[in-house]
């Protein structure tokens, strides 16, 4: 997986929540992921694509309309329809995403918001392309790919708090900030929005 070519996939991003505080920010972070997505899964180039930034009043009418759920959810994906098993278009669909359903998840599983933004815009695209979790091998090879993608964004796994018991940490000593890896001596580096 390589990170992908900008002309490969053209993201439209719509801001209809004022919660994006940081709209240029947010649009940034799905860009580039969902760019990722494509480099990795698509053979061919002129796809475009829409991500719809909300909140959590939106997706709930949103999850109740269209999947009988009435209740707000992180991400939702719509696949442009297809006519005879082909892709209709260039056109391969939206993704959604609300705001506060994924900043409350990302305070509880204690991760940096753009990381979980990140994560679940992959979600989304491989959901548009065609994978799914409904059956535990669909979901093992889609959580495989999107770990891919999210290593070339460097990302930690989101998963591997399921899929490795945790242990208690053990008591570090203060370290020099020569000593404290890249972030900490490049504080620009560190992904944090509001």
């Amino acid at each position: 997986i390589r990170i992908g070519d900008p002309d490969n996939v053209l993201v439209d991003v719509l801001v209809v929540s004022k919660l994006w505080k940081n709209a240029g920010r947010a649009s940034s972070i799905v860009r580039r992921a969902v760019t990722c997505a494509a480099a990795a899964t698509l053979s061919t180039s002129g796809t475009e694509l829409a991500i719809v930034l909300t909140d959590d009043s939106a997706m709930r009418l949103l999850n109740r309309d269209w999947r009988g759920v009435d209740a707000a959810t992180n991400v939702l994906s719509f696949p442009a329809k297809k006519a005879a098993g082909k892709q209709l278009g260039e056109h391969l669909g939206d993704i959604v995403l609300a705001f506060e359903t994924i900043a409350r998840e990302a305070r509880g599983e204690r991760k940096p918001f753009a990381h979980h933004v990140a994560h679940l815009a992959v979600h989304g695209f491989l959901h548009l392309v065609g994978y799914d979790h409904q059956g535990k091998e669909d979901a093992a090879e889609m959580e495989r790919t999107e770990r891919e993608i999210l290593h070339e964004l460097a990302i930690p796994d989101p998963y591997r708090s399921r899929s490795r018991p945790r242990t208690k940490p053990a008591r570090l000593a203060a370290r020099p900030a020569a000593a404290a890896g890249p972030a900490a001596r490049h504080p620009a580096r560190r992904t944090r929005m509001s």
